[in-house]
């Protein structure tokens, strides 16, 4: 198995918003993980630059949608950021879903240190946590007809295309059990607590901790981190107004161009 064929393929068709076959059944876990990393790297060669690490399948609607039980972890690159309050083009991109996110800014460079096991290590990440924001995720399979195997989906960067930021509020502060509705054109789509986020989103720092043991995923100073999407993702259209009130934060809006 060339897996430095399928990164290609994949960066491809990420690249050029088109779609492509699933990969190989007998495709490992480790093996999708690899591929997720040569990915990165190449668009770190073209210039884009790695600010963080995003949690997937974190919440029990989200694994349902999906047919999947396992979290996993992908890359944000900062051209993947589109700024709160600007029309969002769908241009570029293929089958695009949406759904709300708490996110994370983490203040400094959080490193593993010999001999460190991932109790320790989360909790350096939580406090080294400076600020906490209502987000939102645009994810893009690139598979035909958004169908995908757990390895499929971890070696196609867990679907991510674009993420939107809130305000930043100092953390820490209480993120556990928090409200949430999900609009589209004013229409609740959506809603639950921020406890869909396993069971506790602070949780989100453990499985973190035991997927950078794992797999080596950095945490570089200003790290953004989603930590995953609290219910089920919308699907795209032009001309939709998106709308993310999670209680606490300012409401995050985006309109969908076109």
């Amino acid at each position: 198995m060339d897996l430095n064929a399928i990164a290609h393929t994949l960066d491809e068709a990420q690249a050029q918003a088109r779609e492509t076959e699933q990969l190989d059944a007998e495709l490992h876990i480790d093996q999708a993980y690899e591929i997720q990393s040569k990915i990165l790297a190449a668009r770190t060669e073209r210039g884009e630059n790695y600010i963080g690490p995003k949690l997937g399948f974190t919440s029990k609607a989200k694994m349902e949608q999906m047919g999947v039980d396992n979290i996993i972890v992908g890359f944000l690159t900062d051209s993947m950021h589109h700024a709160a309050g600007e029309p969002l083009s769908l241009e570029g991109l293929i089958h695009p879903r949406i759904e709300p996110e708490l996110v994370f800014k983490i203040g400094q460079e959080i490193t593993p240190t010999e001999g460190e096991g991932a109790e320790e290590l989360a909790t350096r990440l939580r406090e080294a946590t400076t600020h906490v924001a209502a987000g939102m995720e645009v994810i893009d399979s690139r598979y035909k007809n958004f169908k995908f195997s757990l390895a499929d989906v971890v070696a196609d960067n867990t679907s991510a295309a674009k993420f939107i930021v809130g305000d930043w509020q100092e953390f820490p502060r209480e993120v556990a059990g928090l409200d949430v509705k999900f609009l589209i054109d004013g229409e609740e789509v959506g809603s639950a607590t921020t406890d869909a986020i396993l069971g506790n989103p602070l949780e989100a720092f453990n499985q973190l901790a035991e997927m950078i043991l794992k797999y080596g995923f950095e945490v570089p100073a200003g790290a953004i981190i989603l930590a995953g999407s609290v219910t089920a993702a919308q699907w795209l259209k032009p001309g939709q107004n998106i709308e993310a009130h999670i209680e606490g934060f300012e409401p995050l809006q985006v309109t969908i161009a076109g």
